[in-house]
């Protein structure tokens, strides 16, 4: 992964972009991230946290698109990205996108395919392919509306503005604003505790969760009620039943 950089303590896995200076959003980087999701789906890995510095990720690589053009291979360019995103967006622990700086078009699809997005207070994000007479291709239609609203996603996505911090925690963008020394250090003490918690049961109520956007209440409902009965019989709950009995605390495997 030439521009990527992983490693794991703790059992969480902190995966960095690393294209300086702003983390372009390259087809290389793309499948780097995808290499990386893939590796954080090891079990022993039980929580994800994303970033890049100074910059999240400040979109995509404009003159790829040129590239594209004369290539004739347009079809690929939000392909890829989408890829790594679903990739992130369906491991079965918990995922934490760290965003300072910009995190724009494809840099904010990516942020949106975490489960929690922890802002520092510098943040800009936005959706700004409209001003290339381009839409959002690699996600962003479909996440930005579940998570700030059908209008208000159509807002920022016709106009391409920049959301700053503050308006992106008041509209359910952001989970957390912080300080920018503080941003790193917060989601990874976050991610650290989920990484000791009942991993199976996360990963059971994420895929609930997602498929709660896309099913029928009837067919979720079912899907659930299985999920249920699938955590009832994980190692995870059974300790987590025997510790509430004994008065103790849970040591969780993630099993």
């Amino acid at each position: 992964m030439s521009f990527v950089e992983y490693s794991v303590d703790r059992n969480v896995a902190r995966i960095v972009l690393s294209r300086p200076p702003l983390n372009a959003l390259s087809a290389e980087l793309s499948a780097d991230l995808a290499a990386a999701f893939t590796e954080a789906a090891d079990p022993k890995v039980r929580a994800v946290v994303v970033t890049g510095e100074p910059h999240f990720a400040a979109g995509a690589d404009i003159k790829g698109f040129q590239a594209a053009y004369d290539r004739g291979s347009e079809d690929r360019l939000a392909a890829d990205l989408g890829e790594a995103v679903r990739l992130l967006e369906t491991l079965e622990k918990p995922t934490i996108a760290a965003v300072r700086g910009f995190a724009l078009g494809g840099g904010l699809e990516l942020a949106m395919g975490a489960d929690f997005r922890y802002f520092a207070d510098d943040a800009r994000v936005g959706q700004p392919e409209i001003l290339l007479g381009l839409i959002p291709g690699a996600g962003g239609t479909q996440r930005l509306p579940r998570l700030v609203g059908y209008q208000r996603a159509k807002e920022i996505i016709f106009t391409g503005r920049h959301v700053g911090a503050k308006e992106a925690h008041d509209i359910g963008l952001a989970d957390k604003v912080l300080p920018g020394a503080q941003l790193l250090e917060a989601a990874m003490a976050d991610a650290e505790r989920w990484a000791v918690g009942p991993t199976y049961a996360y990963g059971a109520a994420k895929k609930a969760l997602n498929d709660a956007l896309r099913l029928p209440v009837g067919e979720g409902l079912g899907m659930e009620m299985e999920a249920f009965l699938q955590c009832f019989r994980s190692d995870d709950a059974r300790e987590g039943v025997a510790a509430f009995i004994e008065k103790r605390g849970a040591d969780f495997s993630g099993s």
